[in-house]
């Protein structure tokens, strides 16, 4: 179980470990930060990640004022699924289905208290999912949502103006 175990036993011979000079963690352990490669390895893919969100979010802003249509998914007309699926995947999420209902099957399902900058908002009603949204952030109290919401209008962040929608984030894919 630990690493170097003859070293351990010339040490002892040697009085080495009396002194602290040896020390023995275990196979696979990172000394510097008390983690395992493989946990290192789940940071880092986290990181990667989270740096995907960013860029997704800093792509969907730059459409604001591009026009909505009906099934269209970029690079200068969006309808709302076509936002998400259009800012995600140009950030690098490639297996992001490309309709509202399909993200929000594809997306993990998270408390609204867990939501962050980046997450996806899912709008329902009694049928299912009818719109999709970027998660803006929490300003002056309020959520706010960026989106492409119907015809006749732009890409926007508003405010959000109904309690029936549920959160989903690509966080951990």
């Amino acid at each position: 179980m630990y690493r170097h175990t003859t070293l351990i036993l010339r040490a002892l011979a040697s009085g080495a470990l009396a002194i602290g000079l040896l020390t023995t963690a275990p196979v696979g352990l990172d000394r510097a930060h008390g983690a395992t490669a493989q946990e290192t390895q789940q940071r880092a893919a986290r990181r990667a990640t989270l740096q995907k969100v960013g860029e997704a979010v800093r792509i969907a802003v730059r459409q604001k004022g591009d026009p909505y249509a009906a099934g269209a998914a970029g690079p200068n007309r969006f309808d709302c699924s076509g936002l998400t699926f259009y800012s995600y995947r140009k950030a690098g999420f490639k297996h992001l289905p490309r309709t509202s209902s399909a993200q929000a099957h594809f997306a993990k399902r998270i408390k609204r208290s867990a939501m962050r900058r980046g997450d996806l908002i899912f709008f329902t009603n009694g049928g299912g999912v009818y719109h999709v949204g970027v998660y803006a952030g929490l300003i002056h109290g309020h959520r706010w949502v960026l989106h492409s919401p119907y015809s006749g209008t732009r890409v926007r962040t508003e405010r959000l103006w109904t309690d029936h929608w549920f959160a989903g984030t690509l966080r951990f894919r």
